[in-house]
């Protein structure tokens, strides 16, 4: 007898998709807080839309980089070092909107059966705690390695292309201050759902 086919698990899925959520702010919301929160979240979704445009040059570098090795035995020696540059800035400028949506990785196997009070609570005493203190640091740490990277025109030194590192390094550093500012809304959000029981904007 064949195993019946068991439920899907999508606990995990339904927890980023509330935390998503993009419906408007409840009426009884301090307007600035509504405000901050929307403004932050549309600014990271057009970051975001406008960062996704760089899957196509990083689709063409391989491409191109896999047509010249294997039709034409001509490797490049810069699709490598592109690819990693465009990799990483897809990366990191999208953080910020990865993190407005809730798909960062959780570890949600307690999480996810707790009330929604005190979910808001671990997350706002995490961000207090950990986020901004971490990252504030990274930030400073990321801003002395770009001016050093700018002032002594850094170059990769693993490829025979070697190309500047400033770039790449910047976009680290933007990467870190959308997550920052980003921050601010999710803090917002888990003060309001550990006071009042629901995720602003929580699609039903």
């Amino acid at each position: 007898m064949a195993n019946e086919p068991t439920k899907l698990d999508i606990s995990d899925e339904m927890i980023a998709e509330r935390r998503g959520g993009s419906g408007p702010m409840p009426e009884d919301m301090p307007k600035w807080m509504a405000s901050t929160i929307t403004k932050i979240d549309l600014a990271n979704k057009w970051i975001g839309n406008v960062v996704c445009w760089i899957v196509i040059p990083l689709t063409f570098t391989m491409v191109y980089e896999v047509l010249a090795r294997k039709l034409f035995n001509a490797p490049t020696m810069w699709a490598y070092d592109m690819s990693r540059f465009f990799y990483g800035a897809l990366f990191m400028l999208g953080a910020g909107y990865a993190l407005s949506k809730g798909v960062h990785i959780r570890a949600d196997f307690l999480y996810r059966n707790f009330k929604t009070k005190t979910q808001g609570k671990i997350d706002f005493w995490l961000y207090l705690i950990f986020y901004f203190p971490g990252l504030t640091v990274f930030l400073y740490m990321t801003t002395i390695f770009l001016q050093e990277s700018i002032m002594r025109g850094e170059k990769g030194m693993d490829t025979a292309w070697m190309p500047y590192m400033w770039p790449i390094k910047s976009c680290l550093w933007l990467g870190i201050v959308f997550l920052l500012v980003q921050g601010i809304s999710e803090l917002l959000k888990s003060y309001w759902a550990a006071t009042k029981g629901k995720w602003p904007g929580e699609k039903e």
